[in-house]
């Protein structure tokens, strides 16, 4: 499958050699030196911020260093772009796939891969049969793209990469759309590529996957490379102590309470998005004061259709949604957010965020007739300045004063400033997707572990996320969505992995072992 004939297994086959790269302001690589072996899974690791991804981006060709070299069997490359990159045997596949929906699978890996005038399908048919063969992948090479599953989608990004014979294959945080069952698969067909000669470059911020799936990691920080080790001689505890620079909480304390009163009560909402796909079907679900329900999901089924439902951003076509007794179904944002509900929504830049906004603009806005921040109905600079500093320090936002225009920052410190605005004003009811999304573990641990401290104050969190291990972490009670509506509800305690992975793909009955809610 690969064309790595001229360095034997465990050799280096890529050295990256006192690489830096500097963007205003920023120094994203710093001396950077990294030796990548042949037929090895080899993991970058760091915090958001730490120079992975640029790192990753300067071997595919998107950006050139501006100091050290990159050297492919012992011969200096010079990449101008990523078509140099897949030419010299290095390919990488994307978090968000580059694919064409509306086309067949063969379609998007030859119009792909192929600089041809006439496109050979009958070349790319038999190569993507011998391909699903080996490695015991089932899809049809004639289906229409955009009808596939995420899964499914993935596979055709790898095929794609490895159509042109590449012999190291990045890949970017490959298991952030997969389920448990997915993740397990797709471990499995990356050791048997990897036995079959092929380099793997895994950058995730995922310490489990790190744990389970590589042979060697390379830590980052701030820039720098801390250092390169084992897989097996760390833990996880290791390593997020290099990622950090001290100790971490991998686990949240928290303790099991009974609920209170229901904050919200979703009952039956249907609600057709423009698409027609990430409906809302029947769906119905209750959060208690002082419990944090978790909605566990493949993304696409229904999820940002319920999180603007229950703040008001749409309004359903049928059903019914209360906030503490009250019936909000047909009410704007601003009517739901008087009631006490707070939202920290996924997509940060287009919902949480005005980004030509300076980080204290954005850190009370929405609040900005609040009294916290107003006096006789004028703004109070004092107020705000000190609010915003004290969020600053407490959510460890990465900028250089307050006055920054929020733009500059990372997407973790974006996620950040949401949350820090979001939880000053003590909402009863929460409302989180995705919360610690594109977040270090440093900034996860301290979200996960506020977000638990919001519950035990006594307000209801509904927590959508498609991170398995945080729902498992933070939930008191795990609610499925699959197809637009709530197909399994249950317990931590009282379910697996597995379990829940079966209910997210759509299994139900004598398949899946959890009840369905009512």
């Amino acid at each position: 499958m690969t064309t790595a004939d001229a360095t034997a297994p465990g050799e280096p086959i890529l050295i990256v050699d006192e690489v830096s790269k500097h963007f205003p302001g920023v120094v994203a690589n710093d001396a950077v030196s990294v030796e990548i072996r042949r037929a090895e899974i080899h993991c970058l690791l760091g915090e958001n911020g730490a120079g992975k991804t640029t790192l990753a981006d300067i071997l595919y060709g998107v950006y050139r260093p501006d100091e050290g070299r990159v050297l492919l069997h012992g011969q200096q490359l010079e990449l101008s772009s990523p078509r140099d990159a897949i030419e010299a045997g290095i390919g990488m596949v994307h978090q968000h796939f580059e694919l064409v929906p509306p086309m067949s699978v063969i379609e998007n890996v030859v119009i792909g891969t192929q600089a041809k005038q006439w496109l050979d399908l009958s070349e790319a048919r038999s190569r993507l049969d011998d391909f699903f063969a080996d490695y015991d992948v089932e899809i049809d090479p004639d289906a229409e793209v955009g009808r596939l599953s995420v899964g499914e989608q993935q596979w055709v990004e790898i095929f794609k990469t490895l159509y042109f014979g590449v012999e190291i294959l990045i890949l970017d945080e490959p298991t952030a759309v997969l389920t448990p069952q997915g993740v397990e698969e797709l471990f499995r067909i990356l050791r048997r590529m990897r036995d079959d000669g092929l380099t793997i470059i895994l950058i995730t911020h995922k310490l489990k996957e790190v744990m389970e799936l590589s042979d060697r990691v390379t830590v980052l920080r701030r820039g720098e490379v801390v250092g390169t080790v084992n897989t097996g001689d760390v833990d996880q505890r290791d390593l997020a102590r290099m990622m950090v620079g001290r100790d971490v909480l991998l686990q949240v304390d928290k303790h099991r309470r009974d609920p209170g009163d229901p904050v919200l009560e979703v009952s039956d909402v249907h609600l057709v998005s423009d698409t027609g796909r990430g409906s809302l079907d029947g769906l119905s679900v209750t959060v208690g004061a002082g419990e944090i329900v978790g909605v566990a999901g493949v993304s696409g089924n229904g999820q940002n259709a319920l999180f603007d439902a229950v703040i008001g951003v749409r309004h359903p076509d049928t059903g019914t949604i209360r906030i503490a007794g009250t019936d909000v179904t047909d009410s704007p944002p601003h009517r739901i957010a008087e009631l006490g509900v707070a939202s920290v929504p996924g997509d940060r830049i287009n919902q949480g965020l005005m980004m030509d906004f300076s980080v204290k603009e954005n850190l009370v806005l929405g609040d900005q007739r609040d009294q916290r921040f107003a006096r006789a109905g004028f703004l109070s600079r004092n107020r705000i300045d000190s609010f915003a500093e004290e969020s600053i320090e407490r959510f460890e936002i990465k900028t250089p004063s307050a006055t920054q225009k929020t733009r500059t920052l990372s997407g973790g410190n974006l996620q950040k400033i949401i949350m820090a605005r979001e939880l000053s004003g003590d909402p009863r009811l929460i409302v989180v997707h995705q919360p610690t999304r594109g977040l270090d573990i440093a900034a996860s641990e301290y979200v996960r572990r506020r977000l638990v401290q919001e519950r035990d104050r006594g307000a209801g969190l509904l927590l959508l996320s498609e991170d398995l291990d945080e729902i498992f972490q933070l939930s008191d009670r795990i609610a499925v969505i699959y197809d637009g509506r709530i197909v399994a509800v249950t317990e931590p305690e009282d379910t697996t992995l597995e379990e829940i992975g079966m209910h997210m793909a759509g299994a139900s009955g004598a398949d899946a072992s959890t009840t369905a809610a009512p």
